[in-house]
């Protein structure tokens, strides 16, 4: 690497940590260079107007930058090797502009101070955020650090839940109680947050004229790494700092684990899901995936309530479940609507399960999540027979004859089936409750 480069990337490490963004710029400069260059200031104005507005960029997205800047390569052929680093800036903690300067997650500036957070040795911190992707190529045993297993989904198709191990599960929870939890969703999201609910997903959509109901794809091996170390640069955390805690929070799973995946008739997608479960992604499994998946999930979100908006209709997503709903006009307009939504979504990074998308106009029945939308939420009256059959018979011939699927705590399922039905209808939820204080455990 030439003295140029390394003038580049010395310069967009002190902008990055803060050094010259802010007043005093000039002195940043003469303790950055020994003496002050006319020329870095500006430069570092041009820096802060091409990147300030948005995720903390990486240190080699601005060391491009200042390598085809104009004022750099004259300021270079002017003094060449009089431009020598002389000082440097310690890391800080840089939020993008706008809400991130109000979130105030805890300062971390170095891998050390990450380590005595999550009270792990520095090995040990390198062990667990996985930079070298180990955990891809590991056998069964004690060195793997999550659990596997494949649960077919109700199209046929198979999804993967990676559990972390119990010391790495504590890590995750430690980062999504200390950092995850200050960090807000859209407001659009109502999935795994607290005070939001399946039934807060769907309150806008009750009795519109059109309810239009999407998927989306493979929606936590989807997010890939790069997408989770953004959301902690964002937050202002330094780059190490960012790759850390995104390491920590993503898998790559193992050749083996993808090697038993269960296969289904005419499935055509499995090469194209195994490339997503190998390359870095949220596990389906960790406590940190939900939060953030909504976060990754951020400027989908502040579009599609934008394009909704402006169709004259209510949007919200609850995990990978997106609901649109509107009167006659966003009606006429569905078919465009809904072809911009997909355009969208995989200009975001992810895609729309085409098998999942439903029009449904009021003459029907419209659900989303489950949840008949109609006159007003509801569970569907299958659903709901098929739960109170299954209260009756064990009422009537016991409950072990009716835990076909082999729950380990039977009693505790059934109250919680009970228990959303009551969510969404608390007559219902009332009559299926007193079937089950008749059963005898």
């Amino acid at each position: 690497m030439d003295e140029r480069k390394l003038l580049a990337e010395a310069m967009a490490r002190a902008v990055l940590n803060g050094g010259l963004s802010r007043r005093g710029g000039r002195d940043r400069c003469a303790i950055l260079f020994g003496q002050r260059w006319a020329w870095v200031v500006p430069l570092a104005k041009r820096i802060v107007l091409r990147f300030g507005a948005g995720t903390r960029p990486r240190t080699f997205r601005v060391a491009e930058f200042i390598l085809g800047d104009r004022g750099f390569l004259r300021a270079w052929q002017r003094h060449g090797a009089e431009i020598v680093v002389v000082g440097r800036f310690e890391p800080r903690m840089c939020p993008a502009s706008g809400p991130p300067e109000q979130w105030g997650p805890p300062p971390i500036l170095t891998a050390g101070e990450l380590a005595g957070r999550l009270n792990l040795t520095a090995g040990e911190l390198a062990w667990f955020a996985d930079g070298r992707m180990l955990e891809r190529g590991l056998p069964p045993g004690p060195l793997r650090n999550y659990l596997y297993r494949w649960r077919k989904k109700a199209d046929g198709s198979a999804r993967l839940i990676e559990s972390p191990k119990q010391r790495l599960k504590a890590i995750q929870r430690n980062i999504l109680a200390g950092i995850l939890s200050v960090i807000p969703s859209h407001d659009a999201a109502h999935g795994f947050r607290t005070g939001r609910s399946i039934k807060s997903f769907t309150a806008p959509h009750i009795g519109r004229e059109i309810v239009l109901k999407l998927d989306l794809k493979d929606f936590f091996p989807g997010v890939s790494k790069a997408r989770v170390a953004a959301v902690f640069r964002t937050a202002g955390y330094p780059e190490s700092v960012a790759d850390l805690l995104a390491g920590l929070c993503v898998n790559s799973t193992p050749a083996l684990v993808l090697a038993d995946r269960p296969s289904s008739p005419g499935e055509r997608s499995g090469p194209a899901v195994c490339a997503l479960y190998r390359r870095p992604h949220l596990p389906q499994g960790a406590p940190t995936s939900p939060a953030l998946g909504n976060l990754a999930a951020y400027r989908l979100d502040c579009r599609l309530t934008g394009l909704a908006k402006a169709a004259g209709a209510q949007y919200t997503r609850y995990a990978d479940d997106m609901a649109f709903s509107g009167g006659s006009d966003f009606a006429r307009g569905i078919k465009r609507f809904r072809a911009e939504v997909c355009e969208i979504a995989l200009e975001e990074g992810f895609l729309v399960h085409p098998g999942k998308t439903r029009v449904m106009r009021k003459s029907i029945r419209q659900q989303a999540a489950g949840v008949v939308l109609n006159r007003r939420p509801n569970v569907a009256r299958p659903l709901f027979d098929r739960l109170k059959a299954i209260l009756h018979n064990c009422v009537i011939h016991g409950p072990a004859g009716q835990n076909r699927d082999k729950i380990p705590d039977f009693a505790a399922h059934l109250a919680g089936r009970i228990a959303h039905v009551g969510m969404l209808n608390p007559a219902r939820g009332e009559k299926l409750r007193r079937e089950f204080e008749r059963i005898c455990w």
